[in-house]
């Protein structure tokens, strides 16, 4: 996956696209994935990075959506459950399952929820990953040892599925190159081609060398997420507004706030919304909040009342209660909610998707979340084939592996199983002091830039897992252009730990820089805005 590659591609005058996906987070990648795997000739294009905005800022769950099944939606929970079987089974090395444990306070809480996770895991049919399962509270201790035992009556043990979501949306833009689609982030869109009233193309610019690219193509797709509107109205000033836009807010705790490989799932907080507490990436994650936002921006800032309500809230679950000295790093995302009646309570929108293709015939494609992606990029192509004249094509997709999957045997989702390293981590890394599992057989590649160079994996701080070969490896493979790229999403350093992100910046610029050819200027002017960036990931303490 080569950004030079793919601007030469897409500035071929001659070239003219079956589709044009815009829009690079987790239901553009989707689509453009779909469309590729059909043997469609596809282009996406993103304005910022891959996963920049939502699809990098999530609880990390796929997940079937306990809660939406509370609020009835019961074709919303099926689905999701059968997706979130599907990419278990296709991104093993990505998604894996997780353990996760209702505590409960009252007799009758214990009975209450395990109704209800015994229909959650019904509806999973033969994708289900392991049965809810009661728990004394000494089972319950086990499982979760800070967890508050003050009138503890026991819990509920159940399963759902767990993600690095800025690793899964690399990964499907690299399936995505892998079928032959082209792909490239920091261009922009600015207009759209028209013929008779009718699009066939756009006019885009690549944000690096501020060269203008005309991208004609037969049906245009957008899959913005939460700036849908904002492109819509591109193509037709007057577009009635379609979404709404909520702030989810999480924050990073040491693991010794949740030492065990078990979650927390709080049922209803004080506003009604769920809370999770989930162990990740050697750290935990606190979240979420749910707050409306009048417009959507493209780097949200945490609110000190949504980071005191997850404290807060923390604390009545755990032994050890969090201060705001404890976070490490706090980040927050915007979830692109289709509007319904008021809107006022956006913890009561859909998360359904919705298609609509405006008279010029852009196809656009927004709500749903991470784990529907899949099926949301199916119903899109779908549509877009009708709008474009394309060839009828069956999907491709439910049985697609995703690049870098281990070449398993394809089964039922397997708690165990899907735990453990691939075999080219296995084999490649077994001398190397890194966990690599996510990149699958990709592991591979960053042992053999180790073996070159051994100062390559060396870690790069004592309190990060990340080592000099991947951040090369980010640079080389996937895209990676600046320092934001690689400290929020080819890494997660700047959500596990802001300050040490901070602290590692300088020797990542460098890396970066010799990979893409940049000068001393660069790296100082990419340390800035940086360090700009992230101290918007930090609680002001001052």
């Amino acid at each position: 996956m080569k950004r030079d590659e793919s601007i030469q591609a897409l500035a071929d005058a001659d070239e003219v696209w079956d589709v044009l996906v815009v829009g690079g987070g987790a239901t553009g990648l989707a689509t453009a994935m779909d469309a590729a795997a059909r043997g469609f000739r596809t282009a996406l294009v993103e304005r910022d990075d891959f996963g920049k905005g939502t699809s990098s800022r999530s609880t990390k769950l796929i997940h079937g959506g306990f809660r939406y099944l509370k609020q009835g939606n019961v074709p919303l929970v099926m689905e999701s459950l059968h997706e979130r079987g599907l990419l278990l089974r296709n991104a093993p090395h990505i998604v894996r399952p997780l353990s996760f444990v209702v505590p409960t306070y009252r007799w009758w809480e214990a009975p209450f929820y395990m109704a209800g996770l015994k229909l959650y895991d019904a509806l999973a049919g033969s994708l289900g990953i392991a049965p809810a399962d009661l728990l004394n509270p000494a089972e319950t201790v086990e499982l979760i040892p800070t967890i508050e035992t003050d009138r503890l009556t026991g819990g509920v043990q159940y399963y759902d599925g767990q993600f690095d979501d800025a690793r899964l949306a690399v990964c499907m833009a690299r399936t995505t190159s892998g079928l032959g689609g082209v792909v490239a982030n920091h261009v922009k869109v600015e207009s759209f081609l028209k013929s008779g009233g009718r699009i066939e193309g756009v006019e885009a610019r690549d944000l690096e060398s501020d060269e203008e690219l005309k991208i004609r193509t037969k049906v245009t797709i957008n899959a913005t997420g939460v700036f849908t509107d904002e492109l819509r109205r591109i193509d037709d000033a007057g577009a009635d507004g379609m979404m709404m836009t909520s702030q989810g807010v999480h924050i990073v705790l040491d693991r010794v706030f949740l030492p065990g490989d078990s979650a927390i799932m709080i049922p209803k907080t004080d506003d009604g919304r769920i809370l999770f507490a989930i162990p990740w990436q050697d750290r935990v994650v606190i979240g979420t909040t749910d707050t409306p936002l009048p417009e959507p921006m493209p780097e949200p800032r945490a609110r000190p009342d949504e980071i005191a309500f997850l404290i807060e809230h923390a604390g009545r679950y755990l032994t050890k209660d969090p201060t705001e000295s404890d976070v490490l790093s706090v980040f927050a995302g915007l979830r692109p909610l289709v509007k319904a009646g008021d809107g006022r309570d956006t913890s009561k929108l859909s998360r359904n998707h919705r298609i609509v293709v405006s008279d010029s015939g852009l196809v656009t494609i927004t709500g749903g979340k991470w784990t529907t992606c899949r099926r949301m990029a199916e119903d899109t192509i779908d549509q877009a084939i009708k709008v474009g004249g394309l060839e009828r094509r069956q999907e491709a997709t439910t049985e697609l592996r995703l690049h870098g999957a281990p070449g398993m045997a394809r089964h039922r989702p397997s708690v165990r199983a899907q735990a453990e390293p691939c075999p080219a981590l296995r084999a490649e890394t077994r001398d190397v002091d890194h966990d690599w599992r996510d990149y699958g057989e990709d592991a591979a590649e960053l042992a053999a830039l180790v073996q070159n160079d051994p100062t390559l994996g060396e870690r790069l701080h004592p309190e990060l897992p990340y080592c000099g070969a991947e951040i090369v490896h980010g640079a080389r493979h996937e895209m990676a252009r600046d320092l934001e790229d690689i400290l929020s999403r080819r890494t997660r350093a700047l959500l596990l730990d802001a300050e040490a992100a901070c602290e590692i910046a300088p020797r990542v610029a460098a890396l970066l820089a010799a990979e893409l050819g940049r000068d001393k200027a660069w790296e100082r002017a990419e340390l800035k805005s940086f360090a700009e960036l992230a101290a918007g990931y930090r609680i002001d303490r001052s």
